[in-house]
């Protein structure tokens, strides 16, 4: 019987997290390509009246995060 690599399983380890990453990065850059900030975008309940909320009276927060 073959003695585990354990060095091997770390490395793909690695890169299996490295690719996570950069595939999350990826995504966050294309969403804020998307959707810059400052743009005036209709609320989902202007958009759309038949929303979930929209006939109740229901609030909508939108909490937006600061870039440092």
């Amino acid at each position: 019987m073959a003695t585990p690599n354990y060095g091997f399983e770390k490395r793909q380890r690695e890169l299996a997290k490295k690719r996570k990453k950069e595939d999350k990065l990826r995504a966050k850059a294309d969403r804020k390509v998307d959707h810059p900030e400052g743009e005036d975008e209709p609320m989902p309940d202007e958009a759309n009246p038949a929303a979930p909320g929209a006939a109740e009276g229901g609030r909508v927060v939108v909490v937006s995060r600061a870039s440092a």
